[in-house]
């Protein structure tokens, strides 16, 4: 993984003096609220329902031992024992104390880490495919442009006051594992006509209060002119982006009141402009790609027979594999994930022990490092296949190896009204209600893989509308009640979910989404998904079983 040079130390070292300032003349009241705002902002810190709430960065996903260590350390010094989590593979803290916030990013910088544009209408973390580097459908590995990108993009002067937030994703690979159509920004990797690897560019996705699928506007960008591309967009948004009506500020609405020609046309002008002095050397791609080079695998991982053995005399086991594993390039070895989805704990959530163990068992088994995903769970990338064994019993002591993976109680959701000011309903209750009411373990293998997402409110952090079963909370008078949709999804074959019908109250969105489960398991043909269930039969047959007695 990237390690920091004496330019990054500084200038996070830099940040952290810069801001324990900013926060002493604020609690001194030599800052009033509306200009310490956009300071905080800045560093990751927002005024959350009960308390601040930390947002740190995690490029791409990517963590080290130590660096979760150190996260585990600020949980319990500085939180109540446990962190959160996100949809852009980044964490939260839910409690911190703001005249603490200086020291967690002192912590932090000792293990490069920050909490740098988590926040505020800027360049946010650069999200890619939790997979990259060792699946087996990959054309190359993305992550030495995401990095490429987050240097570039790091207090940027002339993107850090946007007319809103901007996000961007990066594939490598045939399945698209980033949601890369529901960005601002998405690259994919992709060949042209000779053969030569470079990226194809979409932009204008994104969810929200107007959920946006992204639009390709150049087939195939060569990977010499990614950065001047990548400014002469954010060029056009920051010139014409909406600054009056922060719902239509996106890059998205820019797009569609302007018209994919259109300003496809203006980007194509701009980077006229700017390309030739912008275009990358090739020597330091090749010295950023150095950081990303396979570790030593074990010549030998193959030619392990146990692992077969214990599949077939332990089905908890066996299960656990066919569900929480994946096919690796390598052979003989397996990417393994962390399931943060067990019965009863709020998705996304790690106690300050787990997050220890689970450093323990990447020193152990996986090379120093893990991924987070943006589903809310982690994964140790390089597992020999026959220590899958004693991690899975390992994981199993820690509560982290529910079996679940893709599967309907593998929910993502936003922390909702528990903590978040902008919410109108909770979330996390929900989640842990539907979970409860799919507790048995045969039937969710039957169900097959299904996404389930659940956001609070408009802003659609849970990603509700690429949801297979989305569900949006609403205030109704001050009651909490449930839009549900069906049919969404974030892989290659992206789509918004269609609305289901009226909302529901909050008592009874466990027992609708078991309703809209057993009707696809008795409408489905064979083996078929309940993606392609919905396609097929379209809303008719949900909606008479959901709404037959109302």
């Amino acid at each position: 993984m990237y390690q920091y040079d004496q330019y990054d130390q500084t200038l996070v070292n830099e940040r952290v003096a810069q801001f324990r300032d900013q926060t002493r003349r604020f609690l001194a009241g030599e800052l009033s609220e509306d200009q310490f705002r956009p300071l905080r902002l800045m560093n990751g810190l927002y005024i959350q329902t009960h308390a601040p709430m930390l947002r740190v960065a995690i490029p791409y996903g990517l963590l080290s031992s130590q660096q979760l260590r150190m996260l585990a350390h600020i949980a319990r010094h500085y939180d109540k024992g446990y962190g959160h989590f996100t949809t852009r593979q980044n964490i939260q803290y839910n409690w911190p104390k703001l005249e603490e916030v200086p020291d967690i990013l002192a912590d932090l910088a000792t293990v490069e880490m920050h909490a740098i544009q988590t926040s505020g209408n800027c360049i946010r973390n650069t999200t890619s495919d939790h997979l990259a580097g060792v699946c087996v459908d990959e054309l190359e590995d993305p992550r030495p442009w995401c990095e490429i990108i987050r240097q570039w993009s790091t207090l940027h002067p002339e993107f850090a006051f946007l007319p809103r937030k901007f996000k961007i994703a990066v594939s490598g690979a045939a399945k698209d594992r980033a949601a890369t159509q529901v960005h601002d920004i998405g690259l994919y990797l992709v060949n042209n006509a000779e053969g030569e690897i470079g990226f194809e560019v979409l932009v204008g996705g994104g969810l929200g209060r107007t959920p946006i699928i992204g639009q390709t506007i150049r087939p195939f960008l060569e990977k010499k002119h990614l950065l001047s591309y990548l400014e002469a967009i954010l060029r056009v948004y920051n010139l014409y982006g909406r600054r009056d009506n922060k719902y239509k500020a996106r890059i998205k609405i820019l797009l569609k009141e302007t018209g994919i020609e259109q300003f496809t046309r203006m980007v194509e002008e701009e980077w006229l402009h700017i390309r030739d002095s912008l275009e990358m050397d090739q020597e330091e791609i090749d010295r950023v790609k150095t950081f990303f080079t396979a570790p030593a695998y074990d010549p030998n991982a193959a030619h392990d027979t146990s692992f077969e053995l214990h599949q077939a005399n332990e089905k908890a086991f066996a299960d656990w594999v066919r569900v929480n594993t994946v096919e690796h390039r390598v052979a003989g070895y397996r990417a393994a994930f962390v399931s943060l989805k067990a019965p009863g704990i709020p998705p996304g959530d790690m106690t300050d022990a787990q997050m220890e163990i689970v450093a323990d068992l990447a020193d152990r088994y996986s090379f120093g490092e893990l991924r987070v995903t943006h589903t809310q769970n982690l994964l140790l990338a390089d597992i020999k296949q026959g220590e899958l064994y004693e991690l899975w019993q390992k994981l199993s002591e820690a509560n982290l190896a529910t079996a679940n993976i893709g599967k309907a109680t593998d929910i993502i959701c936003c922390p909702g009204l528990d903590f978040c000011s902008l919410a109108n309903s909770s979330s996390i209750p929900v989640a842990l209600e539907i979970a409860q009411h799919l507790d048995d373990v045969d039937y969710l293998y039957d169900l097959g893989d299904i996404r389930i997402n659940i956001s609070g409110c408009m802003n659609g952090c849970g990603h509700h509308t690429v949801g297979h079963i989305g569900i949006l909370g609403v205030d109704k008078k001050g009651e909490e009640w449930f839009q549900l949709t069906l049919g969404g999804s974030s892989s290659n074959d992206a789509s918004l979910g269609e609305r289901l019908g009226p909302s529901v109250p909050k008592a009874d969105v466990a027992s609708t989404v078991d309703t809209i489960l057993k009707t696809y398991l008795e409408l489905r043909e064979g083996e078929e998904s309940f993606l392609d269930t919905v396609k097929r039969i379209g809303m008719a047959p949900f909606q008479e079983k959901v709404y037959a007695n109302h």
